[in-house]
């Protein structure tokens, strides 16, 4: 397999650089887990990422409670 050298001699800095963007990752949830919450969520009406987000902040403040 031949590499191929890449030429940024025409780049320009900074070109998409935005002041104030926020980064968000993408969290990969196992395959049955994804599942369980998609179905739990779609019980309650509400969007997947709302159920995620819940969970975890519940278990942010069970973790706190107890330190």
């Amino acid at each position: 397999m031949k590499k191929t050298a890449h030429d940024f001699s025409k780049g320009e800095r900074g070109k998409f650089f935005r002041p104030g963007a926020e980064l968000r990752l993408p969290i990969y949830l196992d395959a049955e887990v994804q599942a369980y919450l998609t179905e739990r969520a779609a019980q309650k009406g509400i969007p997947l990422n709302e159920m995620v987000n819940g969970l975890l902040k519940q278990e942010i403040q069970i973790v706190e409670s107890v330190k």
